[in-house]
C-alpha cells in the first residue's frame, strides 16, 4: 500500500528573500525530504515509456508525485506517470521512478539528471535504467528486452558540462565500462533461469523528439548502434560520475525507421511496452533479488 505525501506539506522551495540555491543544494533538499519519509534505497530503477507499472509491485511503499518534490523536473510525455515510489522488493529497498524528464522537452541535461543525483545522494549503490527503444539491428524485434552493453551519445551535449561539483565526483570520470559487466552477467543469469530470451547491444541516444529518418538509421547502424532512443545516456553518465553501478535495459518497442515499410508512432511504443511489462517486471525483480 502506498503512503502518499501532500504537495502543500512537502514542497518547501525557496522563501522570499532567500539566497538562491546552487544545484548541489537543490539535490540535497530533495534528498533530505525523501530521507525524512522513508529509509533510503539500495537500488534505484528508472522506468521508461509504458513501463511504469513496475512501481506498483513495491511493498510498504511511500509515493510522491514529482510535483511534490522540491526542484524535481516534471515529464509531460505520455507513458511517464511522474511519480517516485520507494518501497521493498525481494528483500531490497528500491526506489522506482515512474517517468523521467527528457532533453527534448526543453530541459538542460543537469535538470534531466537531477533525479539520478538525488538517488546517488540517498545512497543507492546501483541504478537500473530502462527505456523504450527502436530496433536498428534486425535481430532485435519488437518485444525484445536488450541489455545495454555500451552507448553512443549523439545528444550534442553532456550532463557534466560546466563547473565540476567535486562532491558528486571527479572532473574526468572514466567511461570504459559505463554499464557494469557484473550486472550485465547477472541479468543474463536471471533471464536464463526464467527462460526469458534477451538480447545485447549498443544503445545510441539522439535528441528527438522527431523519430529518425531512414538515412539516419542507416548512419547509426554503420557506426555500431543496435537500438536508438532519446534518453538514458545522460543518467548513465551522471551515475558513473557518482560511482554508482549501472545496468541499462531497453525494451525494443518498434523497428527503427526504414527497417520495415511502415510509419512510426508513439501508440505502437506504448502497446508493445504494455505487452512485455509482465516479463519485464519479473526480470527486474529477479535481478534486484540477487544484487
Amino acid at each position: 500500500m502506498f503512503r502518499g505525501v501532500s504537495r502543500a506539506a512537502r514542497k518547501p522551495g525557496l522563501q522570499p528573500g532567500t539566497i538562491r540555491m546552487d544545484y548541489y543544494d537543490k539535490v540535497e533538499e530533495a534528498a533530505a525530504l525523501i530521507r525524512r519519509e522513508t529509509p533510503p534505497p539500495d537500488v534505484a530503477v528508472v522506468l521508461g515509456s509504458g513501463l511504469g507499472a513496475f512501481a506498483t509491485t513495491l511493498q510498504d511503499a511511500t509515493a510522491w508525485s514529482y510535483a511534490d518534490l522540491p526542484h524535481w523536473p516534471a515529464s509531460h510525455v505520455i507513458g511517464h506517470e511522474g511519480r517516485l515510489v520507494v518501497g521493498t522488493l525481494a528483500g531490497r529497498r528500491v526506489s522506482a521512478l515512474s517517468g523521467r524528464a527528457h532533453f527534448y522537452e526543453g530541459h538542460d541535461l543537469r535538470t534531466v539528471t537531477f533525479a539520478t543525483r538525488v538517488m546517488g545522494r540517498l545512497g543507492a549503490k546501483a541504478l537500473i535504467l530502462t527505456n523504450a527503444a527502436g530496433g536498428i539491428n534486425v535481430k532485435l524485434t519488437p518485444g525484445t528486452l536488450m541489455v545495454m552493453d555500451d552507448h553512443i551519445n549523439l545528444l550534442g551535449s553532456n550532463p557534466l558540462v560546466g563547473p565540476n561539483e567535486d562532491r558528486f565526483g571527479l572532473r574526468f570520470p572514466d567511461m570504459s565500462t559505463v554499464y557494469s559487466p557484473r550486472l550485465r552477467a547477472l541479468a543474463d543469469d536471471v533471464a536464463a533461469a526464467q527462460g526469458l530470451p534477451i538480447g545485447h547491444g549498443v544503445y545510441v541516444a539522439v535528441h528527438g523528439p522527431s523519430y529518425e529518418t531512414p538515412a539516419e538509421i542507416r548512419f547509426l547502424r554503420t557506426i555500431g548502434a543496435d537500438a536508438v532512443g532519446m534518453s538514458t545516456v545522460p543518467e548513465a553518465i551522471a551515475a558513473r560520475h557518482m560511482g554508482i553501478e549501472v545496468l541499462g535495459i531497453s525494451c525494443i518497442t518498434n523497428a527503427a525507421a526504414g527497417v520495415l515499410p511502415k510509419p512510426l508512432n508513439h501508440d505502437e511504443v506504448m502497446e508493445v511496452a504494455r505487452q512485455v511489462r509482465g516479463r519485464f517486471a519479473a526480470l527486474l525483480e529477479g535481478i534486484i533479488g540477487r544484487l
